[in-house]
Formats: C-alpha cells, sequence, structure tokens
C-alpha cells in the first residue's frame, strides 16, 4: 500500500516550501499575531458609524455588537477571526465579560450547546488575553 497524497496535501507542501524558500521566517507565521495588529475601534467611532449617529432613539454600538455576537454564534462561531474582533470590539464598546460570555450562552437554546461552546471558546480567547495585557 503507497503513501500517495491529496493534490490539496502536494498543493500545501508546496507551498510550505516556497514560504519556506521565499523567507524562512514565515514557516513560523501565526494568523492569530496579525490579527492582534488590527486595531479596535474607540467607541466614539463606533457610536457614529453603527450607533447613534443613526437614530438618536436608535441602539447603541454596545447592543449592536453583542447582537452581531449573537448571530455570530448562530452560525457555529465558523469565522474566528471575525468572532474575535467583535469581542474586542464589545468589550471596547462598554460590555462587561459577564453580559458578552451571557449573550452567548443566550444562543446555546437557539443554535446548540457546540455553536455555544465554540463561540465561548473564541470569546474567553480574547478576554484572556484581555487580562493578560491589563496586568503587563
Amino acid at each position: 500500500m503507497t503513501d500517495t497524497k491529496t493534490p490539496f496535501e502536494l498543493m500545501m507542501q508546496q507551498a510550505q516550501e516556497m514560504a519556506r524558500a521565499f523567507n524562512p521566517a514565515l514557516t513560523s507565521f501565526d494568523p492569530k499575531g496579525f490579527e492582534k495588529m488590527w486595531p479596535t475601534m474607540p467607541k466614539d467611532a463606533m457610536e457614529m458609524w453603527f450607533g447613534k449617529g443613526i437614530s438618536k432613539d436608535g441602539l447603541d454600538a454596545k447592543t449592536r455588537l453583542l447582537l452581531t455576537l449573537a448571530g455570530m454564534t448562530m452560525q457555529g462561531a465558523q469565522a474566528e477571526t471575525p468572532f474575535r474582533m467583535t469581542v474586542r470590539h464589545a468589550t471596547e464598546a462598554g460590555a462587561t465579560k459577564d453580559e458578552i460570555a451571557e449573550t452567548i450562552a443566550q444562543m446555546s437554546m437557539f443554535a446548540g450547546i457546540p455553536a455555544m461552546t465554540r463561540a465561548m471558546e473564541l470569546a474567553r480567547e480574547v478576554m484572556e488575553d484581555d487580562t493578560e495585557e491589563g496586568d503587563a
């Protein structure tokens, strides 16, 4: 029995070899590190674009971002980077860790426990990173 690779595996192997040839540092590239370089939008900017700027009696940025987290949880928290960034933005807009956790937990009734668990794992990563950065 031969150990043949699929075309996708061969393509990935070739891409990794090319990355090593171009820049050896790319072999240890972590997309999460790149994600952390993306700035968090200030609360005032979020309010202007997504909150009270549209309708003075409308939802504030924090509520909109909690609703966004709920929707992303309903989809199974598949888009990891946007999910983590939404947690960061919600925190910046004034959402507490408890409010974020409660929003995600509420979705277990509609999206199921696996979707809630995945979303909670992603949110916990962001909130633990924030705690570690605050301690430094």
